[in-house]
């Protein structure tokens, strides 16, 4: 059952696992992706080549160490890397797709799927829920939904609610993908076509709010790029060329309804609204120890929310460490090399496991 009220037949969940379980089935870590992530969190992505997209904090030895725990990460409901999404059968015919059909889902939906995948493995309760962005949204809902079943929980880069400037920056790539005319309503693999200029457009709208401006002035400044001068408009500034090489390269590995559908699900998420506007109250219940890490540089999700949330969980009495890591790459620094934030996540996972007699 979906919070719209409908109901999904079935449900395919896509994932990948890391290290081993152990006897007690105590360290097991859930990862949860961001907007346009997969389960491939610590590995080649087949379908694409590119490389895991944490490899710097998943694996032997690393912060979040696969010698100790038995990492999970699944690709979320809504997806288009093997999990159900508008891509996938709907069932009533050959080859039918959901498309446009697809149901909204949301972020507690989402959390939903990835509780009956752990409850798969035998796993009453996860040593750890781990997320950055709109992972850092499904550490939070896991945190209200399911306290008894994790003992840590690490926000990263996230809010408690997307503010209107961050719908509004999905509003605009949403209508550029309704505006392509191979959008088809929805219904684009039919005819065989994809949206793809809608999509590049998307894209390259929602990473300028990844990055910061001081990393973009660092980074390309004003530099032309294949200029022939004033009369040139083509790719005359080389962060023009940056954003078409970003928007390029998405429409290759991601469907386009499937953007719809998870954009959506981030714009619908509102922990407080969910609880009568108390965001205190909606973690009342919390028993988890909490990490949240901000970003200095990031304002898509401003160290001040990440605040709000240590307030909310203070009042609640609940066990809470915040830190805010100085960096100017912006919201996207939590996926880039920050030495200081990979030590902070070692060090609370470290005590953690201390705590709960994992060292």
């Amino acid at each position: 059952m979906l919070d719209c009220g409908r109901a999904l037949p079935s449900v395919t969940v896509a994932y990948r696992t890391y290290g081993t379980l152990n006897a007690a089935k105590s360290n097991a870590i859930m990862i949860c992706h961001a907007l346009t992530g997969d389960q491939y969190v610590a590995e080649q992505n087949p379908e694409t080549g590119r490389p895991g997209w944490w490899e710097r904090v998943v694996g032997p030895g690393a912060p979040i160490d696969t010698d100790k725990y038995f990492v999970i990460c699944s690709n979320v409901l809504g997806g288009c890397m093997g999990s159900t999404g508008p891509r996938s059968p709907r069932g009533e015919a050959p080859g039918e797709l959901w498309g446009r059909d697809f149901p909204v889902i949301t972020i507690h939906d989402m959390v939903r799927v990835q509780k009956r995948l752990v409850e798969h493995f035998g796993i009453r309760k996860l040593f750890a829920v781990i997320g950055g962005s709109m992972g850092g949204m499904q550490a939070l809902s896991w945190a209200v939904q399911y306290p008894e079943m994790l003992y840590a929980a690490v926000p990263i880069a996230a809010a408690y609610y997307h503010s209107a400037q961050n719908i509004a920056f999905h509003e605009i790539g949403r209508q550029a993908i309704f505006a392509d005319p191979a959008f088809c309503n929805g219904h684009y693999w039919a005819q065989g076509v994809r949206p793809e200029r809608g999509l590049a457009v998307a894209r390259m709208t929602a990473h300028i709010t990844y990055v910061s401006e001081e990393a973009l002035t660092r980074k390309f400044g004003r530099k032309l790029q294949n200029a022939e001068g004033l009369s040139a408009l083509g790719e005359q500034f080389a962060v023009e060329s940056y954003l078409q090489y970003q928007g390029s390269s998405f429409v290759t590995r991601f469907d386009a309804n499937s953007y719809l559908s998870i954009t959506r699900a981030m714009d619908l998420f509102d922990l407080a609204g969910d609880h009568e506007g108390g965001l205190s109250q909606a973690f009342r219940g919390a028993s988890a120890r909490f990490l949240l890490v901000s970003f200095s540089s990031d304002w898509l999700f401003p160290t001040a929310q990440s605040r709000t949330i240590a307030r909310a969980l203070n009042h609640a009495a609940a066990n809470v460490s915040f830190v805010e890591v100085q960096s100017d790459k912006g919201h996207d620094a939590f996926l880039l090399d920050e030495p200081d934030f990979h030590a902070t996540l070692r060090g609370f996972l470290v005590g953690c496991a201390e705590h709960a007699g994992l060292a």
